[in-house]
């Protein structure tokens, strides 16, 4: 006899071969019952005080300070009006004595909860709008007593304004329920009202509903132009400032390559110039030539979307002798000390403390003339520092200090924000002194 073996294959997801997905109608009521439950169910008595009006109109601009703050409380003096009449009309029906009194406190107390509870106010204006008409000798009108319809359609307007549109729906397809049931089954052969009550609390919700999609539209439509004012306000500044870019560049350069040419001319224009001579228009030149290339790498890229930058190398700390030379060759007494293990950084950390380096020595250049500075380097771990330190200019220097902007120290803060470095500059001994942290991982083979 053969033996059969039976496997029972379960899929993936743990689910046995009889299980029936839900259908759409399914999962579309049980969405439906969670949204209830989240709008009128969940927290329906949470403490949500009623805010006061808001008192930037064109109207209540115009107000005094006290009169500003008595309008504010608007909306709450409004819901105990209403409050207060609708007290009065099931005072009447109800008559004098216990049974007017309580019909004015079950009347009243749904018009209260609503300012600081408007969920919990709405639930309890059904048991309320019952024990009023229990208590009123004139059962004429069934479920809702004057009062009581006051007082229920006032609730629902209140809590749709305070919540949402969703909850509007909700709470009109509860009071269709309560009075579905309160009209049929507990009746007792007295004609309901209920066909009034539904169709003036759906006009009502309705309106309210209208009036929270033309705020949001509002909302969305100014915060849209607000977003829109402020993209267009940055690409106002961005054109300016590309337009202000292409001129510099455009006059820099054209300046710079006039000086260089200038300086290439000179010398032959003084028969038998000096050695000193030539050397200090061969020094212009490479400047202005090296200046010249230095722009066109920065500001060039704005003169066309097509433009493509040079792939020179960008200069580094080993840069540094030839900037070095560079400045005691315009008169600058520059000295230079290193401590630590010299080591490769990171490329925008060389870039950015050469560029520093560059920028205080020509501010010596610029402002102490004749000055003495230094600049020491210090490899520690986790970063490198910097400090560039001049004394004060002798008394005696040919050369007349020339005011800056002030936009070299500017441009140095900058760089060593942009590192999440830090960085101290202000006058010392006379002088200035510029010091700087850069903080910078160690850079592997591989990422050299």
């Amino acid at each position: 006899m053969t033996e059969t073996t039976h496997t029972q294959t379960t899929p993936a997801d743990g689910r046995h071969d009889g299980y029936k997905p839900r259908s759409p109608e399914v999962r579309a009521a049980m969405d439906a019952l969670r949204g209830l439950r989240h709008d009128l169910l969940d927290d329906a008595f949470a403490y949500r005080p009623l805010a006061r009006m808001s008192v930037d109109g064109p109207l209540t601009r115009r107000l005094s300070g006290r009169m500003r703050e008595y309008v504010s409380w608007t909306p709450h003096a409004v819901v105990v009006a209403v409050g207060g009449l609708a007290t009065l009309m099931s005072f009447g029906y109800c008559g004098p004595g216990i049974p007017g009194l309580l019909c004015s406190l079950f009347t009243l107390g749904p018009f209260l909860l609503t300012l600081v509870r408007p969920v919990g106010a709405f639930w309890l204006s059904f048991p309320a709008s019952l024990a009023v008409a229990f208590l009123s000798p004139n059962w004429g009108d069934w479920p809702w007593l004057p009062g009581s319809f006051l007082a229920h359609l006032t609730v629902l307007t209140v809590v749709a304004i305070r919540t949402r549109p969703r909850t509007a729906a909700w709470m009109w397809l509860t009071t269709v329920v309560y009075g579905f049931v309160t009209g049929t089954v507990l009746s007792g052969g007295y004609s309901p009202n209920v066909g009034p009550m539904l169709v003036l609390s759906a006009l009502l919700l309705l309106a309210v509903t209208v009036w929270h999609i033309r705020r949001d539209a509002k909302q969305e439509v100014t915060a849209q132009q607000t977003v829109t004012a402020q993209e267009r306000s940055r690409r106002t500044l961005l054109e300016e400032r590309t337009t202000i870019a292409r001129e510099l560049h455009d006059v820099v350069a054209h300046h710079m390559s006039v000086v260089a040419i200038q300086a290439e001319a000179a010398p032959y224009r003084v028969e038998n110039p000096p050695p000193e001579l030539e050397k200090a228009f061969a020094t212009i030149r490479e400047n202005a030539v090296a200046a010249l290339t230095e722009l066109r790498r920065v500001l060039g890229v704005v003169r066309a979307e097509n433009y493509e930058a040079p792939e020179t190398p960008q200069p580094t700390l080993a840069d540094l002798d030839a900037l070095l030379a560079n400045v005691r060759e315009a008169g600058l007494d520059v000295g230079k000390a290193v401590t630590g293990a010299v080591r490769e950084l990171p490329q925008g950390v060389e870039l950015s403390a050469y560029r520093i380096v560059q920028e205080a020595l020509s501010n010596t250049l610029r402002h102490a003339p004749g000055a003495s500075a230094r600049v020491e380097i210090g490899y520690v771990l986790g970063g490198l520092g910097l400090r560039i330190v001049n004394g004060p200019p002798p008394a005696t220097a040919l050369v007349k200090p020339s005011p800056g902007a002030g936009h070299g120290i500017t441009g140095m803060r900058e760089r060593v924000s942009m590192l999440d470095g830090e960085m101290t500059a202000g006058p010392v001994d006379g002088g200035y002194e510029v010091t700087v942290f850069l903080p910078a991982a160690v850079v592997s083979e591989g990422e050299a």
